[in-house]
């Protein structure tokens, strides 16, 4: 599969140009879930989360952001692809 995945928050680690998000790998959860879980809880543990329902985009958060320059950037064991 080949996907392309667009995210303008251009603070993050795995923000290249063009808006494009170059983590290897992404986990979208609820709100609610991203905001009582820590860092390290990411995309490789996204196949033992529990589903998490929202009712609008506005609901929704990007767990797989990392600040550009951040200490944190292997914590979630999702890495940059080139």
């Amino acid at each position: 599969m080949n996907q392309e995945i667009y995210c303008s928050v251009n603070t993050c680690h795995y923000w290249a140009n063009g808006n494009h998000c170059k983590a290897n790998k992404i986990m979208v959860t609820s709100d609610a879930v991203g905001d009582s879980m820590p860092d390290n809880f990411d995309a490789p543990q996204a196949s033992m989360a529990a589903p998490t329902p929202a009712n609008t985009c506005m609901e929704t958060a990007c767990k797989t952001f990392v600040p550009n320059q951040s200490d944190k950037i292997n914590a979630d064991g999702v890495y940059k692809q080139s």
